[in-house]
């Protein structure tokens, strides 16, 4: 497998190099496989998430404008390629960390709309989700209070990883107040309804992805800073490694091609895939349509043919050989307009080649 080579010189090159540092692009090998449209989603939002469970893709949340939750739970079934709307969750919020487990789907934390001005309110709410009798289960709240986390299962234990949360007196976070970024560590036990905290990520951040691998979790992407686009974060192109066995973290791994947030993820072949996400900075608001692979056991990174519309707050989930990728904003947050797509694209893999 090659790796790609930059070459640099003169003063621009010495800081070039110094980008590049830590980032490992591998060439060719998987850059294969196609995208196809799939049945657009119904009710087109931003800020959805996705998990599978039973082969069907199960999709929840959303946002409408001024923060408010939406509360949607959609399913999709691959063999007719239809979906059908299922009763609301038990608690409209957004931005919470969504895992699969024995056919079951883990929804802990996230943010709440208040009953006076609008803001993020963080929530510490844990939930069952089983989508053979569309019902919901209160579960033990979780230690922390936190939204816009990421979660793994590992050994039967669903790991809760990092996200944004208030500082002091504040029930929640907002652009225009202090917040911060942590990385925080929570482990659940489904069996016993239980949870334990464990060593925190190196770098506080939230927005990020994560998925597990060979028995490790490795956490991509994400904001540093707080918790909104528009202002007080930086996106990042850090890549962590967390062994629970050891509960330990690794020295940071090879950097994903493009920073950013807001981002959807599946794994496929012991690779992670990674699509969407946003950025801003003083000149530019924008998405992402990138769509770059991770591999673990090489800790190189490799560009995949790009998302066919560029988007945000997008949901995602790995069933049989496609990554499904789900609606979510084509603008980044703030740019004075709302355009959601209902876009229901998926990567398919193909044999041997990815």
């Amino acid at each position: 497998m090659k790796q790609a080579k930059i070459g640099v010189t003169g003063s621009g090159g010495k800081y070039l190099a110094a980008l590049l540092l830590g980032l490992s692009v591998a060439t060719g090998a998987l850059a294969q496989g196609k995208w196809i449209k799939l049945a657009p989603f119904p009710e087109p939002s931003e800020e959805l998430l996705g998990a599978a469970a039973s082969g069907k893709l199960y999709v929840f949340a959303g946002l409408a404008p001024d923060w408010k939750p939406r509360a949607l739970v959609y399913e999709y079934d691959p063999a007719s390629d239809r979906w059908t709307k299922k009763k609301p969750m038990a608690l409209a919020s957004h931005h919470m960390a969504l895992a699969e487990y024995n056919g079951k789907i883990y929804s802990f934390g996230g943010f709440v709309l208040p009953a006076g001005p609008p803001s993020w309110v963080t929530i510490d709410n844990s939930w069952e989700y089983d989508p053979a009798t569309d019902a919901w289960k209160a579960l033990a709240p979780m230690p922390t209070k936190r939204g816009a986390a990421h979660a793994a299962v590992v050994n039967n234990k669903i790991y809760v990883i990092g996200g944004g949360v208030a500082v002091g007196d504040a029930t929640g976070i907002h652009p225009a107040r202090p917040h911060k970024s942590t990385g925080m560590v929570e482990e659940y036990d489904p069996a016993t309804n239980t949870w334990r905290e464990r060593t925190p990520m190196p770098l506080p951040r939230n927005h990020a992805t994560a998925a597990a691998v060979n028995g490790k979790i490795y956490v991509i992407g994400g904001r540093v800073g707080g918790g909104f686009i528009t202002g007080g974060s930086s996106n990042v192109d850090v890549v962590e490694e967390y062994d629970p066995a050891k509960d330990a973290w690794g020295p940071p791994r090879a950097k994903m091609p493009s920073a950013r947030s807001a981002i959807a993820s599946g794994v496929y072949g012991g690779r992670i895939y990674v699509t969407g996400g946003e950025g801003q900075d003083a000149q530019r608001m924008w998405t992402f349509r990138s769509l770059e692979a991770y591999d673990p056991a090489t800790n190189t990174w490799h560009v995949l043919p790009s998302l066919p519309v560029s988007r945000h707050g997008l949901a995602g989930a790995v069933i049989g050989n496609r990554l499904h990728i789900v609606s979510g904003a084509v603008q980044s947050a703030g740019t004075g307009v709302h355009v959601d797509a209902e876009a229901h694209d998926a990567f398919v893999f193909e044999a041997g080649k990815n």
